[in-house]
């Protein structure tokens, strides 16, 4: 084996610590926030200018229900998006609002989305996007116990279609071109992890 390799993956991280210097802010617009930040590495060997997206946290929230046959459905949606120019199956998702406690929005995202309301709310996770570059992170929730307690209620330039397949079927759909958003395939496996434990 090579001499670089370690075994431990416990072993101390302060080696590989970059020390930061000036930050600024490059650019701003409604969702996020570009900083630029001087960082050189411990040993002052390596230096340069990072930047760093900053925006707001985000959930992702993934309802879950048994039918009137007993089979386990998950709720999802279809939406068109800006950035791939496509539009994609995902589960509900939405920004966290200042000052608001992630579970909180999940529950709102849920209700304005899809007109549902849960009777329990579960934290399954909370991962960083994307650590080259982003400094938020995206909170993961299951919902359970739904009830149905209005219609949409969407922002101004939100067009969403609602549906409940087969949590089996949406599960297969995941990753592949018309579900390609690599947050709700974290999001699958999050509920793969989380389904027996709660026996859902």
């Amino acid at each position: 084996m090579t001499d670089f390799l370690k075994k431990d993956l416990h072993a101390d991280d302060n080696a590989l610590m970059w020390k930061s210097g000036e930050k600024k802010e490059a650019y701003r617009c409604a969702i996020f926030s570009v900083d630029t930040v001087e960082r050189e590495s411990r040993d002052g060997s390596k230096k340069g200018s990072f930047v760093s997206l900053r925006c707001p946290d985000w959930i992702v929230v993934i309802p879950v229900f048994r039918d009137e046959e007993g089979a386990l459905r998950v709720i999802v949606e279809k939406q068109y998006r800006h950035g791939s120019d496509s539009v994609i199956i995902e589960y509900p998702a939405g920004l966290v609002e200042a000052g608001e406690d992630p579970a909180a929005a999940a529950e709102r995202e849920l209700l304005e989305e899809t007109g549902f309301k849960a009777g329990r709310i579960i934290h399954i996770g909370t991962l960083c996007p994307n650590n080259a570059f982003m400094s938020n992170h995206q909170h993961y929730y299951l919902a359970l116990d739904l009830e149905q307690s209005g219609h949409q209620d969407l922002d101004a330039n939100e067009e969403i279609d609602v549906f409940c397949p087969l949590l089996e079927d949406a599960v297969a759909l995941m990753g592949t071109e018309s579900a390609d958003n690599a947050l709700m395939m974290a999001a699958t496996l999050l509920l793969m992890r989380s389904l027996e434990k709660e026996k859902v």
